[in-house]
């Protein structure tokens, strides 16, 4: 991502470290070849599903409608914060991806839709899509090629629910940020009713260098299933937090003590949420025996999600975290389903009850049992975004929940 070069985000800098000559090389190609290199590649998504990219960009009708390519950079997941730091430090590979892209699929219109509260990310990105257009690289007749993308920043308001895909299109169009039912996929009719393709930050700030180098010796490059590199924003306290690119497929154990150098002085590993704060939980002993890659992690249980890393210490409690989670979930919900809008409701104000030694034993098992009736059974994820972790965290850490329902909780010491 070079992510660590010094004033990377000016175009001088961006191309004198090789940049704009993927886009070079991606116009003597054929768009077919370009997809079927990001296929190769094994790239997939990085904003949490990690759907096949080249394989979403194949599902685009090859019609000469207009289509149009958005790049999703409202990362509101609480413990994710790794795409703020691509636009801060290279911002100009984000755009460049969001070219070959549009290229790739025959869009002449791209959308960075961006974070409401990221204003300062914004006006980079302005800035950089500005000085890509004034060398051509942007506009009309991009470098001679007779390609023509254009890129428009829009700012969403705030909204959580605007990350779900459909939610985001439907901002930018200018109506409520709700998530649509599907089918139809954004593939066939997206954003204004037309084929589209949304991708995520780190995806799209990966396609460059697919392309310089091949699809072949990226997905040489972590493991079978999970090529490549991620971006991991590491929170907690651990002696070196920060936002890190590691190969996929490395030991949690060797990232853990040899990149963030273990846990501060004082403070001991109870527990690590990996992938954002929408994935279930897995304790210390689990993490320590796993790898960081998409197979691994969803064969104990959880998901690689986003890569928001959150490092749990043995003197947090459990049930205090939890509810913090919930309260989000149930303020960001759209209140468009059921199941989650009072779904949600319902496991907050059971858990504030918990938290402050007013629950009793059955409630526990409510809470658990309104998370599964939450489960897929609404129009976007974001229902399980919250029963995921309350179900994994009443599964590995019981005793804490049930500690408050006695009365005598002496982690937090309510």
């Amino acid at each position: 991502m070079n992510i660590l070069l010094n004033d990377n985000f000016d175009l001088k800098t961006y191309i004198t470290n090789g940049g704009y000559n993927a886009l070079k090389k991606s116009f003597t190609l054929k768009p077919e070849e370009i997809i079927e290199e990001v296929k190769k590649s094994g790239l997939r998504g990085r904003g949490g599903a990690g759907f096949p990219t080249g394989l979403k960009w194949s599902f685009i009708p090859k019609t000469k409608t207009q289509k149009y390519i958005v790049c999703n950079s409202d990362e509101s997941e609480p413990g994710t914060f790794k795409d703020r730091e691509i636009i801060h430090k290279n911002p100009h590979s984000i755009i460049e991806g969001m070219i070959i892209a549009g290229y790739a699929i025959g869009a002449s219109k791209g959308y960075f839709y961006i974070r409401g509260e990221f204003a300062r990310e914004a006006r980079i990105m302005e800035k950089s899509i500005y000085e890509a257009k004034e060398a051509g690289y942007l506009g009309k007749n991009i470098l001679k090629s007779g390609f023509d993308f254009d890129i428009v920043v829009v700012r969403g308001a705030g909204a959580y629910i605007c990350g779900e895909e459909t939610a985001l299109l439907e901002s930018i169009e200018g109506k409520q940020g709700k998530p649509r039912i599907k089918p139809p996929f954004p593939a066939v009719k997206g954003l204004y009713g037309c084929p589209t393709v949304i991708n995520n930050v780190e995806t799209l700030a990966s396609v460059p260098y697919i392309v310089i180098y091949g699809g072949e010796n990226y997905s040489k490059i972590g493991v079978e299933k999970s090529s490549g590199t991620k971006l991991f924003s590491v929170s907690g306290p651990v002696k070196k937090p920060g936002v890190y690119e590691i190969p996929l497929g490395l030991s949690f154990k060797t990232f853990f003590y040899d990149w963030l150098g273990g846990m501060k002085e004082g403070e001991e590993l109870k527990a690590v949420i990996p992938g954002g704060s929408s994935v279930p939980v897995i304790t210390a002993e689990e993490a320590m025996n796993t790898k960081l890659d998409y197979e691994s992690l969803q064969k104990i249980g959880t998901m690689l999600g986003s890569g928001g890393m959150i490092i749990i210490p043995k003197s947090q409690c459990m049930v205090e975290l939890l509810y913090v989670l919930a309260r989000f979930y149930h303020h960001e919900s759209c209140g468009q389903c059921t199941p989650c809008r009072e779904g949600s409701g319902w496991i907050e104000k059971t858990l504030n009850k918990i938290l402050n030694y007013k629950a009793k034993k059955q409630d526990l098992d409510l809470i658990v049992d309104i998370s599964n009736n939450m489960m897929g059974r609404t129009i976007c994820p974001l229902a399980d975004a919250l029963a995921m972790p309350v179900i994994s965290f009443v599964q590995k850490f019981r005793e804490e929940f049930e500690s408050h329902i006695e009365g005598n909780c002496k982690i937090c010491g309510k």
